[in-house]
């Protein structure tokens, strides 16, 4: 927060020399007074002298966004500036994070205002919800390596308020968009039939093959060769049967890109990076996705650091309109990071113990299996979602899944606690509708995180589930959990509406249902 000194300061300069701004200091108070955090939004608005006038709300948004965008790269600069201040490798794995975040950040929050950017209010509220999202991981990173004293308060400044305002003054409704052949427009045609085909690997531009039968006999040297394309169409990587064992990091420049294997069980890409082993969770995982449009198929991700190393991420999603057909993700606590953008899964395997699905995209699972293991405490939760600001268009949705004990919990199931989900953050919003559960779930059906943290400011709900641990009649009494009794309730959670998933779903050929 910027000091009660500058604001003050500021102000008294507004008032001296008013006609010195293109808006007065009326128009910043009371543009600034609409927001949540109005106090650096009057003194960062007060710094920027040469700003066209605000004549209403979107001219309002525009100067937001770029002031955050100002902010970012100040602080971006400031965090590498750091660097040489790290006294260990905890820290030095935190800054590291946070250098890579604050460039994400900066790229949202660049892609939200380019003119040539083709996009719709629901489009740049999911980048500047990601933006906020990088800022909070980034914080994360030191208080969960247990390293928060000495770094982290130099990095303190005003972006992710700035940010929050933005969200706040683009704030949009759910509504359900145009259907297209039952699909989701944002799935292009050629994706779609790629998908639909009987052997999508029969398109590849590149092959690996552990026998040297393809063009590379790892997936990074796929990936490095995949870099240097013409072009940014649909690219293809078919990875054949074995275990991979590399840790893969699909960049934000890399767009468009599917990696296909030969089936669950069959293509694996294994890894053991984990909180317990010295990796932030961001840093933990076996597969990390930032560049849009990516698909996977017929693959295992997986994590082998096992329920005694916390935080070990299988695959880390952070691809805009990405979509997982036919994939498993196998590992205990923090499985799978859905950590932004928009998502979605079909005919997937998830395996985990602890918050095993997590993070804050806005993502949808559809006919999905979800596997809940052993675990170390004997307390299991199946999800854990990340919305920090009642803004952000973000939250999981399980939609005509199966949630059931793996075979390993199965045996002793009756002694193992194992819910639906905790809130992780304040806003945590996770949704549960025609899905079977198993036996295996309490009958409070969701867990606290914290005392009474987020139990009223949270949104979870379920609808029409079947199975023996469907029943809601013993569920929690918290004011923001919901049982939903109506399609009319539910329709803004559908692929349809959550992911506008109608607009781009059809181009992967990815078979989904688009409402109930």
């Amino acid at each position: 927060m910027a000091s009660p000194f500058l604001i003050t300061l500021s102000a008294v300069l507004l008032f001296l020399f008013p006609t010195i701004f293109c808006y007065s200091v009326n128009d910043v108070k009371s543009w600034c007074s609409k927001t949540p955090n109005p106090e650096p939004c009057e003194y960062y608005l007060s710094q920027n002298l040469d700003q066209s006038p605000i004549d209403n709300e979107f001219d309002f948004y525009k100067i937001s966004v770029k002031l955050a965008l100002e902010r970012a790269k100040n602080a971006q600069s400031n965090t590498y500036n750091l660097g040489p201040k790290c006294r260990n490798e905890l820290e030095k794995a935190a800054w590291a994070d946070c250098v890579k975040l604050y460039e994400l950040t900066i790229l949202k929050l660049n892609k939200t205002i380019d003119p040539s950017t083709k996009c719709v209010q629901d489009d740049q509220q999911t980048w500047l919800s990601t933006a906020l999202t990088n800022l909070e991981t980034c914080r994360a990173g030191f208080i969960e390596l247990g390293v928060a004293d000495y770094l982290l308060p130099l990095m303190s400044n005003n972006v992710s308020k700035l940010i929050s305002n933005t969200l706040s003054i683009n704030k949009v409704s759910f509504s359900k968009p145009s259907y297209q052949d039952g699909f989701p427009k944002w799935v292009k045609p050629g994706d779609r039939k790629l998908l639909e085909t009987t052997s999508p690997a029969s398109q590849a531009n590149i092959v690996v093959a552990q026998d040297g039968s393809g063009n590379f006999k790892t997936i990074n040297e796929a990936i490095t060769a995949a870099s240097s394309r013409s072009g940014s169409g649909r690219y293809v990587i078919y990875i054949k049967a074995g275990t991979y064992n590399e840790n893969i990091e699909i960049g934000t420049q890399l767009t468009n890109i599917m990696l296909v294997g030969d089936g669950i069980g069959d293509t694996i890409i294994t890894g053991s990076k984990s909180a317990g082993g010295g990796s932030t969770t961001f840093g933990s995982a076996t597969v990390g996705l930032l560049g849009d449009g990516f698909i996977g198929q017929g693959i295992t991700f997986r994590n082998t650091a096992g329920a005694q190393n916390h935080q070990a991420v299988a695959l880390r999603c952070g691809s805009d309109l990405s979509v997982f057909y036919q994939c498993s993700f196998e590992g205990y606590q923090d499985t799978l990071y859905v950590y932004s953008e928009r998502q979605f899964y079909k005919d997937c395997n998830i395996y985990g113990t602890v918050d095993f699905i997590f993070g804050n995209a806005a993502v949808v699972f559809q006919n999905c299996n979800i596997y809940a293991r052993d675990p170390p405490n004997k307390i299991n939760t199946v999800t854990a979602q990340g919305r920090t600001d009642p803004n952000q268009n973000t939250g999981i949705i399980i939609q005509n899944c199966v949630v059931d004990a793996a075979s390993d919990l199965k045996p002793v199931e009756s002694s193992v606690n194992t819910y639906l989900g905790r809130p992780w953050k304040k806003y945590s919003r996770t949704v549960f509708m025609t899905t079977y559960l198993g036996s295996l779930i309490n009958p409070a059906g969701w867990m606290q995180w914290s005392g009474n943290f987020a139990l009223s400011t949270l949104y979870y709900a379920e609808y029409q589930n079947t199975g023996p641990g469907s029943s809601t009649a013993n569920r929690v009494k918290w004011a923001g959990y919901h049982v939903l009794t109506s399609a009319s309730q539910v329709n803004q959670f559908t692929v349809g509406s959550f992911i506008a998933g109608n607009s781009w779903l059809p181009a992967t050929n990815v078979p989904y249902t688009s409402g109930l």
